[in-house]
């Protein structure tokens, strides 16, 4: 049986999960995904604005989502900006509900696989920008490519986190009203 929202902020595996940072490095981005989604020990009916709950709960952050007319849904459908205060995710315009469920996922997976934790070296950002503080550029640049296995993670977690939703919304006796 599925933790409440609650209950999970209350276990002791939370804490486990939020000290042991193992999975953040080492093998595969998929084995990565897997290991922090079943951490997450998530309610069996959830919904993106539980989900949301829970990371704010496990990020101890409020989470702010809106849209972004800067970002072009081309090369760039979301980013994650984090303050001591809060979490902000911005993504871009698009009619699509899955689509921007999915660009919200994305950043919501970098959030629970701490990957603002994962920086480059400061002297390398402050070559690149030396007007901008190069803690933010290093955690940027760390999210920026695609190809690499931290964006790879991210989205595999994602995607659990979208399927975990839409069997969240499928009736699982809804055979019996169909066949009696």
């Amino acid at each position: 049986m599925a933790a409440s929202v609650e209950g999970w902020r209350n276990s002791s595996q939370t804490v486990m999960f939020m000290v042991d940072r193992s999975f953040v490095t080492g093998s595969a981005s998929a084995e990565h995904a897997a290991v922090a989604f079943k951490a997450l020990r998530l309610p069996s009916h959830l919904t993106l604005e539980c989900l949301v709950q829970v990371v704010e709960g496990f990020r101890n952050c409020r989470i702010e989502i809106e849209v972004s007319g800067a970002l072009n849904g081309g090369s760039v459908c979301g980013l994650w900006l984090s303050t001591a205060t809060t979490e902000i995710i911005l993504h871009a315009a698009t009619p699509s509900v899955l689509h921007r469920q999915q660009f919200v996922l994305h950043e919501l997976g970098h959030m629970v696989l701490r990957h603002d934790e994962l920086v480059l070296p400061a002297d390398y950002a402050s070559v690149l920008f030396p007007n901008l503080p190069g803690e933010l550029v290093s955690r940027v640049l760390s999210r920026s490519s695609f190809v690499d296995h931290i964006e790879a993670a991210a989205e595999t977690l994602a995607d659990l986190f979208a399927s975990a939703i839409r069997d969240s919304a499928i009736e699982p006796r809804s055979f019996e009203k169909i066949f009696g």
